[in-house]
């Protein structure tokens, strides 16, 4: 049995989005694809957005690049945007992205390694870095704490900070006092909510100093900004502008969000409107990232042809995961499936049904609803007396 080929159709048969799939799936959408790597190349920074419709196969598309970074030797971090990973809340959304961090030719997540790996001098480099090219010298101080201990409690708490699960700042002065016997002092007080950034600065750091060209974040169902309040939304899209604008550090992120979020939340909510009434807000950075929403590449469904050659693959795939030869008319499987449903997600998954079909009897059989007569039952009770 060719077990990856089996996973590869059990993850379409779900209709489970699945990064197992990304990198066998990126032919169709040649231009898009062409696009995405050239950018990915260039490492030049800031921000894409994807819309499409529920079914299109946004997720996949975030799947696909995914292996399309990998293999350009990028660090790749993915995630859902939800109530547990809110947008507006930018030291909470950091430690889902670190917690999802992906090194090239790694299959579980983490970075630890790459900092206890680092060769003196680069050591040396990265704390320069932390000391004055942050907003503010925490990192540093961190960073030095880690590497002058051998206490496995404080490397831990120390590396769980490096990960979003920030420690209080009377925690690390008490350990670097422990160790170098002085006291912190602090350039500017670290406030997460303001400097957090200096985290997405320092991993996007370790990985250039790693030999790691360039990391890619991507973020799914971002349409769920659209369930936030008005003043978490206008802090998430103050968010998305500053990943859109991230060119000074290099960092790219990917948005995949809904085809109708413009009309049902940025019309629909009225967001210009009341921005313009509301105060304390960045406005040029809020209507920033509206007009990137509102002027997002457009997933657009399969034309026939593309989703003939996704069909070529799964009949290939199909075959390996169950050792036969399928004799079958790639446009009559195409005929069945562009059929069955309007999602791509859809076709797909009766593709799959097709073939499973062709497997086990030979033949398929398409069943159909006819008309739904009333049933009766007429049941002939005994008297007592024939009992």
């Amino acid at each position: 049995m060719d077990y990856e080929a089996r996973k590869i159709i059990e993850a379409q048969r779900s209709g489970i989005p699945s990064r197992s799939i990304g990198g066998y799936f990126g032919g169709a959408r040649t231009e898009l694809i062409a696009e995405i790597s050239e950018w990915l190349n260039a490492q030049s920074g800031g921000g894409k957005i994807l819309t499409g419709s529920y079914g299109e196969g946004k997720t996949h598309m975030l799947n696909t690049v995914f292996s399309m970074a990998q293999s350009k030797n990028m660090a790749v971090s993915i995630v859902t945007l939800s109530r547990e990973t809110p947008f507006n809340n930018l030291p909470q959304l950091y430690n889902k992205i670190a917690q999802n961090t992906f090194l090239p030719g790694r299959e579980q997540p983490g970075f630890e390694h790459l900092i206890q790996r680092l060769s003196p001098d680069k050591m040396t480099e990265l704390q320069l870095f932390t000391a004055k090219q942050l907003q503010t010298d925490k990192l540093y101080y961190l960073l030095k704490t880690y590497c002058n201990t051998d206490n496995a409690d404080v490397r831990f708490s120390l590396m769980a900070d490096l990960q979003g699960d920030l420690i209080a700042i009377n925690q690390l002065k008490k350990m670097y006092k422990d160790i170098f016997a002085e006291k912190v002092v602090f350039s500017a007080s670290f406030v997460k909510s303001r400097h957090i950034w200096d985290y997405f600065q320092f991993l996007n750091k370790l990985f250039a100093f790693s030999d790691i060209n360039g990391w890619v974040i991507l973020f799914d169902e971002a349409e769920n900004i659209g369930r936030l309040g008005r003043k978490s939304r206008f802090g998430a899209y103050t968010n998305l502008a500053k990943f859109m604008r991230s060119e000074e550090i290099g960092l790219l992120s990917l948005f995949a969000i809904t085809n109708n979020f413009a009309s049902q939340v940025i019309d629909g909510k009225d967001e210009r409107n009341y921005l313009a009434q509301t105060e304390g807000v960045d406005h040029e950075a809020v209507n920033d990232a509206l007009d990137a929403i509102e002027s997002a590449t457009e997933l657009t469904p399969l034309t026939e042809s593309e989703f003939m050659k996704v069909l070529g693959k799964i009949i290939d795939f199909h075959s390996r995961a169950y050792s036969w030869q399928p004799s079958i008319d790639i446009s009559e499987l195409s005929e069945f499936a562009w059929s069955r449903g309007y999602y791509l997600r859809t076709k797909i998954r009766a593709a799959i049904e097709y073939l499973d079909q062709l497997y086990q009897y030979g033949d398929v059989s398409i069943i159909t609803a006819g008309i739904l007569e009333q049933e009766t039952y007429n049941e002939e009770i005994p008297l007592p007396d024939e009992l």
